[in-house]
């Protein structure tokens, strides 16, 4: 099934007691998906800890608060910053510097995210 498809059935699904988390592709669900995401950058910024951090508040208080109970995670790479939002469940996963504050966003896309990230080898 292509992304087209599952969106399409997900628009239909919609107010239908749809959980976004148990939509799969045959082998995983967001879900595990997302669960996925979250250890592998876990263990990205665990291993460079020393240029990483994690956050429970934006950089400016008009985007408080966080999303969803939700803190910020970090990597401070040669091409700039890869963050991603992560449940507060997963907080103790990520063993780095705590910040008051995230640092500022500077509007950068999801490839750009790849991009930073692949500037680490």
């Amino acid at each position: 099934m292509d992304s087209k498809e599952i969106n399409k059935l997900i628009q239909e699904n919609k107010g239908k007691n749809l959980q976004t988390k148990e939509i799969s592709d045959g082998y995983h669900t967001f879900e595990e998906l997302y669960t996925h995401r979250i250890y592998l950058f876990a263990v990205l910024c665990n291993t460079y800890a020393d240029i990483s951090w994690k956050s429970k508040k934006h950089y400016d208080e008009e985007n408080e608060p966080m999303y969803n109970d939700s803190f910020i995670a970090g990597i401070n790479t040669p091409l700039g910053e890869a963050t991603y939002h992560v449940k507060l469940k997963y907080w103790d996963l990520f063993k780095v510097k705590e910040l008051e504050r995230a640092p500022k966003y500077d509007g950068y896309t999801p490839n750009d995210v790849l991009k930073r990230l692949l500037s680490l080898k």
